[in-house]
């Protein structure tokens, strides 16, 4: 549905996108992560032609969106933005302006603004304020603004970052509906890596002005193209070695004198990263916890980080790792500061990257 071929944006002399490419599907839910600066927004602005592109170019259904076809194309999307915007007037008229531009009669501007505010939970809420609004309504305000005008394409820049908890779970659930049973097709920024897990059929992963790796969210959090992509997926154990020897698909990796062994088919003498999860670290008082797993170390625990009904621990296992068990194994085990602990991992559950990426 949506090409984007070779697009860079420059703002006098920073390069803020660098060839970027992608195709969008229709009906797909695709997000944007990265950190804050990436890029993100940039992208999205541009697609929605509230900028240009210094180069590259960007087509809706094979029609360039810098066509003198703009406006058709234009009128087939929308955005919502990270600061809820409303304007100082009532719900009604907010969610009606789309519509008023395209000269719409009233009867069917009151019918489609009672839809779409039956759409974001907000039914009677006509003659209120906007701007007297909390910040989770006000923003469903300004999705109903967009949704009322039909959009095939839903541009959302992280529309949920400013938001509490529970407004965020409101507006995950109704971006999913809207996707789901309208087939409206959302690209969507976040910096929360976790909230595109949840929320994506595939997910772009954006460095410095590009895509880094492009895929569904499981490809990107098990197997990431690079070390840069695994830190931002939450894979805190790189561990960099030399492979010292194979075995039918089994490689051991000697890292700094501590072996491991993990599945890649690459030879011996190459040198790669480890990348492991931590949550697939098992953990012991005893090595004899994990008999049949391949890899057993022995360590001592350095820190203790409390996540919620999680625990963080930071093992040194001759190598740092890290792992995560709930709270309440931590304490049924006794795992404090400076315990004795055995760390174990299975050979399948480590990605493999060389490490020149």
């Amino acid at each position: 549905m949506l090409r984007i071929d070779g697009i860079s944006k420059r703002f006098g002399e920073t390069d803020v996108l660098s060839g970027i490419s992608a195709d969008i599907e229709q009906g797909e839910f695709f997000t944007i992560i990265g950190p804050s600066g990436a890029g993100k927004s940039t992208l999205l602005r541009l697609i929605n032609l509230l900028d240009t592109p210094t180069g590259g170019s960007i087509s809706l259904d094979g029609i360039s969106i810098h066509s003198d076809r703009s406006l058709e194309v234009r009128r087939r999307m929308g955005m919502v933005f990270q600061k809820p915007a409303v304007f100082k007037s009532t719900v009604y008229e907010n969610i009606a302006l789309g519509l008023r531009f395209r000269h719409e009669p009233e009867s069917r501007i009151k019918e489609k603004v009672s839809e779409s505010l039956d759409l974001v939970q907000l039914g009677g809420f006509e003659g209120r304020k906007a701007v007297t609004l909390s910040g989770g309504e006000m923003q469903r305000v300004a999705i109903a603004r967009v949704m009322v005008t039909d959009p095939d394409l839903l541009l959302l820049d992280e529309p949920t970052a400013n938001l509490d908890p529970v407004s965020v779970g409101v507006i995950e659930d109704l971006i999913i509906r809207i996707n789901r049973e309208f087939g409206t097709t959302i690209i969507m920024s976040t910096h929360d890596m976790f909230q595109g897990q949840r929320l994506a059929h595939r997910m772009g992963v954006m460095v410095d002005g590009t895509f880094a790796q492009i895929g569904t969210s499981r490809e990107i959090f098990t197997t990431p193209h690079d070390r840069y992509v695994a830190r931002f997926v939450g894979i805190e154990n790189l561990i960099d070695g030399i492979i010292s020897s194979t075995d039918g698909g089994i490689a051991t990796i000697d890292a700094g004198g501590v072996k491991v062994q993990v599945v890649t088919p690459l030879s011996a003498g190459n040198r790669v990263t480890v990348c492991l999860r931590p949550e697939d670290i098992a953990v012991g008082l005893h090595p004899d916890h994990a008999e049949s797993v391949r890899n057993v170390l022995q360590g001592t625990v350095v820190s203790i980080t409390a996540m919620g009904p999680l625990t963080r621990l930071t093992l040194d296992c001759g190598i740092r790792l890290v792992a995560v068990v709930t709270w309440k194994a931590a304490e049924e085990l006794g795992i404090e500061d400076g315990s004795t602990i055995s760390a174990s991992f299975k050979a399948t559950a480590a990605h493999v990257l060389p490490l020149s990426r």
